[in-house]
């Protein structure tokens, strides 16, 4: 998420996450909606970057990324829990 500094990591990481657990229909507090949203952001921020070669900046770019990042994170985990 470039050029959002710290506290728009927080914020979008919040509001990623959050719409993420409407889609995937999960119930999360705060603290793991932010969790979710941040590493949702560098997932999908590197899925982007790296093998989409896209490069998206600014709140709702970052905002975008990190969204669908989430919801492929809350699927994966989705996933691994049904094995386990």
């Amino acid at each position: 998420m470039q050029g959002v500094g710290i506290i728009g990591w927080i914020v979008i990481g919040i509001a990623a996450g959050f719409v993420a657990e409407k889609v995937m229909k999960r119930d999360h507090g705060l603290l793991t909606n932010l969790l979710v949203g941040v590493v949702g952001a560098l997932l999908g921020g590197f899925i982007a970057n790296n093998l989409l070669h896209l490069n998206f900046a600014g709140w709702i770019g970052s905002f975008i990324v990190a969204t669908i990042g989430a919801i492929l994170l809350l699927f994966l985990l989705g996933l691994m829990k049904k094995r386990g």
